[in-house]
């Protein structure tokens, strides 16, 4: 990996560098925020070790920064810091993982690795969602189908993901609640059926097929059209 390290400790970001080239890293370091912001806007790293209290820059608008400029990496904070509201506030500004000073280097690797694994995982989802020619793009958060645009919103453009990573599968109405507003199932609620038909009025507009089919008593399937 190629990970970047922003300490003004010089002992405590020697000894790490020390120990991550020793795991076969490429290792780059900066003493204040400053020019660990030049650094990350000059290359590309795989991972940011980031103390808080740093001169020029702290940790925290550092990373505000990279938020603001679309620089995304993950972000593993070093801080003496240790009170759960220092926290909170690290992770909510976009860090991926927080480490309390002192620490030892072992707990540092591991911590890495587990940042290491979830990156990978997460490059493994594609870039695209299909059923026959009904295309979702999760990057640019377009949808497209028989050549043609369909515009969608927020919530149903993550009702047609859910739908597309679960092909072929009956989705109850718990779930989709689940998944699409994170709340509880109300038997008394009809913001599913409404979010379902809404998806549905537009897919078929766009192609003429029905991927979405009801089954009674159930929830909601997508499938190719012929499966209908």
């Amino acid at each position: 990996m190629n990970i970047i390290i922003v300490e003004d400790d010089h002992k405590i970001s020697q000894f790490v560098t020390s120990g991550l080239k020793q795991e076969g890293h490429q290792v780059d370091t900066a003493f204040d925020g400053r020019s660990g912001l030049d650094l990350l806007r000059q290359k590309q790293y795989d991972l940011l070790i980031l103390d808080l209290m740093l001169p020029q820059l702290d940790g925290l608008s550092v990373l505000k920064i990279l938020k603001q400029e679309n620089i995304s990496l993950p972000v593993l904070i070093l801080s003496a810091k240790q009170s759960v509201d220092d926290k909170v506030e690290g992770l909510n500004m976009g860090a991926d993982d927080y480490l309390v000073k002192p620490f030892s280097f072992s707990e540092l690797n591991a911590r890495i690795n587990a940042l290491s694994r979830r990156k990978i995982e997460a490059v493994k989802e594609s870039q695209y969602l299909n059923i026959g020619d009904l295309i979702l793009d999760r990057y640019s958060r377009r949808v497209s189908g028989a050549g043609k645009t369909i515009e969608l919103q927020s919530k149903e453009f993550s009702l047609l993901e859910l739908f597309l990573k679960n092909k072929d599968r009956v989705l109850s109405k718990n779930i989709i609640l689940d998944r699409i507003w994170n709340i509880d199932f109300d038997p008394q609620t009809n913001v599913v059926d409404v979010l379902v038909c809404r998806l549905r009025n537009k897919l078929e507009r766009a192609t003429s097929k029905r991927y979405i089919s009801t089954i009674r008593g159930m929830g909601y399937v997508l499938n190719n059209e012929e499966s209908n």
